[in-house]
């Protein structure tokens, strides 16, 4: 029962800090120059596995679907199936995941490494919103980036799918590509990157929440760390499910 309220009572402060967040982020001083200092940390630094894990992703989903579409005779179908996977589902979960490995880790070792060494206490001292100072401008970068990285994930996975497609697998390039203009429509490209949008969102709090409430030292940062990585990732699992359950319930 003790750990059921102490999740509770996290959970419920954790909430009134995305709150807090919010307030924020909408009072001036406006500092540009954090934002764009955090998007190169987030976003920049995380093309590389994002670029990586995409292509990859395409080629083994062409090579899964053309297994398994070449026992129905609709080879053809394979870029649709993969584009359409990619854009709804996989481009922005399997995104979401990479950058909590990638960028949500340091997120919260970061502002943990600051908290157990008291420099949040001191920028408190100086009339200096951490909140404001430390977390706005982490949460404005994710909600601008991990769209563009999405993105970035439908482009590169589908370019691996097509490549292996054509010229390993032998599909014929007009269906392929006339299958994939059927049935991808605009709405499942927007679809995903709106589910980005709102993982960017579910990131940046729970790893600058995580990092900013640690204590008990070095090991107290790790423990931090840990726990925004592992809440992170099953909360945008949660995410996911319920906008599939939203999606499928209203026919979208």
């Amino acid at each position: 029962m003790r750990r059921i309220r102490d999740a509770i009572e996290d959970f419920g402060e954790m909430l009134f800090f995305a709150l807090d967040t919010l307030r924020w982020a909408v009072r001036p001083p406006f500092r540009p120059e954090l934002v764009l200092v955090q998007m190169a940390a987030i976003g920049v630094g995380s093309v590389f596995i994002v670029t990586t894990t995409s292509f990859f992703t395409g080629v083994v989903l062409a090579l899964q679907a053309n297994y398994a579409m070449r026992q129905l005779g609709a080879e053809g179908y394979v870029g649709g199936s993969v584009a359409i996977s990619l854009a709804r589902e996989l481009a922005p979960v399997l995104t979401a995941l990479f950058v909590i490995g990638r960028s949500g880790s340091a997120i919260s070792t970061e502002l943990g490494t600051m908290r157990v060494t008291e420099q949040i206490d001191a920028m408190e001292t100086m009339a200096v919103n951490p909140v404001q100072y430390l977390v706005v401008p982490r949460v404005v970068a994710a909600l601008a980036m991990f769209p563009l990285l999405t993105m970035v994930f439908d482009a590169l996975g589908y370019a691996g799918a097509y490549l292996m497609g054509i010229y390993v697998a032998r599909i014929p390039e007009g269906p392929f590509l006339e299958h994939t203009r059927t049935l991808v429509e605009p709405k499942d490209i927007f679809h995903g990157i709106f589910k980005s949008l709102i993982f960017g969102a579910v990131v940046a709090l729970i790893t600058c929440w995580r990092g900013y409430s640690a204590s008990g030292g070095s090991k107290g940062v790790g423990e931090s760390t840990t726990r925004a990585v592992v809440a992170s990732s099953i909360a945008i699992l949660l995410v996911d499910v319920g906008f599939v359950l939203v999606t499928v319930g209203s026919g979208k």
